[in-house]
């Protein structure tokens, strides 16, 4: 009669697929904004001493990492890895079905913001990097919605860990026989 529909699967696909298309848009949506609306080393203070805007165009990695290295290597380090990684990761996402929802999301998070950073470091030649914030006792580097994104996939992650059941393992109580002369090898 035909094949049969596994429903709850292509929820699941679709529920990913909106997570990670959420944020991608969220990224690029805000550096649209940002790129059109503030000049570069713009200073906005949104909360007094504590958050700001600041448009930075990034062609290095995290913090600047890279930004002085040759061209042909951060076009290899900061765009062919991280396409490598990424797709890799969407395969293993969507070929792994039985992965915990919590790594899902996690995934899709990752993946995501990876992308989010991706895209502007192809399209745009650097990553436009706009938040800052000043605990007082230290302050971030200059991030974006991808980063952030980055950060809570790698957060789900760590809470993940600390909530896997451990396995047990039995200890064994037997005792392995002497093996007899015609099963020793010679």
């Amino acid at each position: 009669m035909g094949e049969k529909i596994n429903y709850h699967k292509n929820y699941t696909w679709y529920f990913l697929l909106i997570i990670l298309i959420l944020n991608i848009a969220l990224d690029q949506i805000s550096k649209y904004i940002v790129r059109i609306e503030i000049s570069d080393y713009e200073h906005i203070v949104l909360i007094k001493d504590f958050f700001t805007l600041t448009k930075v165009e990034n062609s290095g990695a995290f913090l600047s990492l890279g930004d002085n290295m040759p061209y042909i290597f951060r076009l290899i380090i900061l765009t062919g890895l991280p396409l490598l990684f990424l797709a890799y990761g969407l395969f293993y996402l969507f070929s792994k079905p039985n992965l915990p929802g919590s790594m899902q999301i996690a995934l899709c998070f990752l993946i995501g913001g990876g992308l989010g950073n991706l895209y502007d470091r192809i399209v745009h030649g650097s990553v436009t990097d706009f938040m800052h914030m000043d605990f007082h006792i230290f302050q971030t580097g200059v991030f974006n919605i991808a980063d952030i994104s980055i950060m809570i996939g790698v957060g789900i992650l760590l809470i993940q860990s600390f909530f896997r059941p451990i396995k047990k393992t039995e200890p064994t109580t037997e005792i392995p026989e002497p093996k007899t002369e015609n099963e020793k090898v010679h």
